[in-house]
């Protein structure tokens, strides 16, 4: 494995500044919604939810990834309101409570300005800053980091027959240039993450197109995220439900960290440590072999 493939990179989130490149970050998925895919309700009331994201926080997340609007395929969203109503009284209880900090998954630019100031430090916009023009402005003026996803369409006609010349290169022009956009707009590069979507306007071929090529997405310029977890590609390779989807899942951000992602997006989160602690070991191992690491 080259240095191209699995780039070093200085991320800022919140206070901190964390190392990409070596070990694996984990996103913990917290879903307060009725209706996501494979844990719709399971987390919807305010106690399930923050006692949901302190056992991910035990288990090894290096954040929590907080969402009040499901985009699963066919999905066709909420208003602000209610958005607001299912996540800001979590983000408030977690910034008190839970030592890992919190990221606001909303293409809304008041849930995301709202969400920043009750203690999130970061915005995850599946739209890549296309959905709300006022986006860019309230990521900057709250200092918060920013993870920007390419998605073909909308939720509720994404999975549509989605098309492209070449998954690759068009998933990445995007996102390089909404990148772009937000350095013009005044975010620091240090805190911008790039997501090339897995699941959201991809077929199957897309999808292991895209995760087996995670480095090329970020260009050796920013750092990747994936998100496979659950997802239907898992199901139409094992024939199996959302709920038993773990093993799929593992050995999809498995294959991806090797071929240069550097955060991943779950929500299984102890299998997703315990798995990544031995991945990323034997990755070190082959970097330093390759004479660059420590």
């Amino acid at each position: 494995m080259s240095i191209e493939e699995r780039s070093l990179h200085r991320f800022g989130l919140g206070d901190q500044r964390v190392e990409l490149g070596g070990r694996t970050l984990i996103m913990g998925i917290l879903n307060v919604t009725p209706d996501s895919f494979s844990d719709g309700g399971d987390h919807a009331e305010l106690d399930q939810a923050v006692d949901h994201a302190l056992r991910m926080a035990e288990e090894g997340a290096d954040w929590i990834d907080v969402g009040g609007e499901s985009t699963r395929p066919g999905s066709v969203g909420v208003d602000a309101e209610e958005e607001k109503r299912r996540v800001l009284p979590v983000i408030a209880r977690l910034r008190e409570c839970c030592p890992k900090p919190v990221s606001i998954d909303t293409s809304k630019s008041e849930v995301a300005e709202e969400a920043l100031q009750a203690g999130a430090v970061m915005v995850n916009d599946v739209t890549g800053l296309t959905g709300d023009a006022r986006m860019l402005d309230v990521v900057r003026d709250h200092g918060a980091s920013l993870c920007i996803m390419h998605m073909l369409g909308k939720p509720r006609t994404m999975q549509k027959d989605p098309q492209y010349d070449d998954v690759l290169t068009e998933v990445k022009a995007f996102l390089h240039a909404q990148a772009d956009v937000a350095l013009e707009g005044g975010i620091p590069e240090d805190r911008i993450l790039l997501d090339p979507g897995i699941g959201f306007g991809k077929t199957l071929e897309h999808n292991l197109i895209l995760m087996s090529r995670s480095g090329e997405v970020g260009g050796g310029r920013y750092p990747v995220l994936v998100g496979p977890s659950r997802k239907s590609f898992i199901g139409s390779l094992l024939d199996l439900p959302a709920e038993q989807r773990v093993e799929g899942t593992l050995g999809a951000i498995v294959a991806s960290i090797a071929r240069g992602a550097h955060v991943v997006r779950v929500h299984d989160v102890s299998a997703a440590y315990r798995t990544l602690r031995v991945a990323d070991a034997i990755l070190q191992a082959s970097f330093q072999l390759d004479g660059w690491g420590p």
